[in-house]
């Protein structure tokens, strides 16, 4: 079973294996329509494509109007279906894969551990590492599965609610990290959500650190050393981003660093931004 990383060698074994199941994540947050145009162009044999924005994500506000963020999570029930049409069972190895160094891939592990599937992993490398590998793309679509039995279980992950984070704000007790680049961070070159900024007291751990210079996670030593200074006790920590996406970069490193335990504020920096009321920083991080 793998839990965090996957090389090209070994899932080109399992490809056709029927109790394997791989998911393309391309995405691009400005060209909505760039993953699913990227999988068209060539994808993995027997790949499936998951919607970032209509499948791994869910209502951006709720029952009373309020703004969630820009990808909030799907309801559990809507997400076990979703996996159900993949063909996932309880006992299926899903392997998720992107071209951009696992910063979008990082969100469907997560949101299978989050229902309890601990047989899940990131391609490491992603789609470049695969055909540097000599691993054939194909455009053909895969032949429809059968449908699936995977049911939740306990989570495997924690989350925190945009009041939980205030509170933490007010009162402090545990540390939030922010994945976003460092520019964004400090409110400058904001060109996604309307304000520029972090919340008070976080600290930047921007995801593409977690990645050696060909895309592949760095080793878990060196993720332990450098996530020591960001994270500390991964246990008291909360791991946010623009959008609750690139956090669970953050938290797959964790993982690869056996660091577990720090939650994901899923609504993130779009959610927090979206309330004047609440408090924003600007600039670098404190030491």
């Amino acid at each position: 079973m793998y839990t965090t990383l996957i090389e090209p060698a070994a899932l080109a074994a399992h490809v056709n294996d029927a109790d394997w199941v791989i998911v393309d994540c391309r995405h691009d947050l400005v060209n909505l329509a760039a993953g699913r145009d990227a999988y068209a162009a060539g994808h993995l044999p027997n790949a499936l494509f998951a919607d970032m924005e209509h499948e791994l994500s869910g209502a951006k506000r709720d029952a009373s109007g309020a703004f969630r963020g820009r990808h909030p999570l799907p309801e559990k029930d809507d997400f076990i279906e979703l996996l159900r049409s993949w063909g996932v069972n309880d006992n299926t190895q899903v392997v998720a894969y992107d071209a951009h160094g696992g910063m979008y891939a990082a969100r469907l592990w997560w949101m299978l551990r989050w229902i309890g599937h601990e047989a899940v992993a990131v391609l490491d490398g992603g789609l470049p590492a695969w055909q540097s590998a000599g691993q054939p793309v194909i455009t053909d679509a895969p032949s429809a599965p059968a449908r699936g039995t995977i049911a939740a279980r306990e989570p495997l992950v924690t989350t925190v609610d945009v009041n939980t984070v205030l509170h933490n704000v007010e009162h402090g007790g545990r540390q939030v990290v922010d994945a976003r680049a460092p520019d964004r961070f400090r409110g400058e070159n904001e060109t996604i959500d309307p304000v520029g900024g972090h919340i008070p007291g976080a600290k930047n751990r921007f995801f593409k650190d977690n990645l050696q210079a060909d895309g592949r996670f760095k080793a878990p030593e060196q993720l332990k050393t450098e996530l020591d200074v960001a994270v500390g006790d991964p246990n008291n920590a909360i791991m946010q981003c623009g959008s609750g996406v690139t956090a669970c970069h953050n938290l797959l490193a964790l993982e690869v660093a056996g660091m577990p335990g720090a939650a994901l504020y899923p609504g993130s920096w779009s959610e927090w931004s979206a309330d004047a009321a609440r408090p924003v920083a600007t600039g670098a991080q404190r030491a």
